[in-house]
């Protein structure tokens, strides 16, 4: 089993940047489908980004289209969101999650591993 443990959230003023690591460890992250969700307070989790398992096909939400672009190293077990332009409205827990198809990621399905989230905050 994957475990998945996000790093690299924190405040930054709007039109700042952040990237976000999400750190595989148990199994190599190769054999995996990844995603990048978030829940902003009150909300419900939503898919923002996902990537396929040797990075050829990637996926947008229109909210973060054109600002976030998700990578992956899979040398490194590693997975990326780096946030550019970011906006109050961003401010959530962000988490990544680890499947074996990314159409179904992308629906908060077929997850076999969550991490435990990293706050991102964004102060007008």
């Amino acid at each position: 089993q994957v475990q998945l443990v996000e790093s690299g959230g924190g405040l930054v003023q709007a039109g700042g940047s952040l990237r976000l690591s999400c750190a595989a460890s148990g199994r190599a992250l190769r054999n995996y489908a990844m995603g990048w969700f978030r829940q902003a307070p009150g909300k419900e989790r939503e898919f923002i980004v996902g990537i396929s398992y040797i990075g050829g096909i990637t996926k947008y939400a229109d909210s973060v289209k054109g600002r976030f672009t998700i990578s992956r190293d899979n040398a490194k077990n590693t997975v990326y969101l780096q946030m550019n332009s970011l906006k109050p409205e961003d401010t959530a827990v962000y988490y990544c999650a680890a499947g074996d198809i990314l159409g179904v990621v992308m629906r908060a399905q077929g997850i076999v591993t969550w991490g435990q989230g990293t706050q991102v905050t964004v102060s007008s």
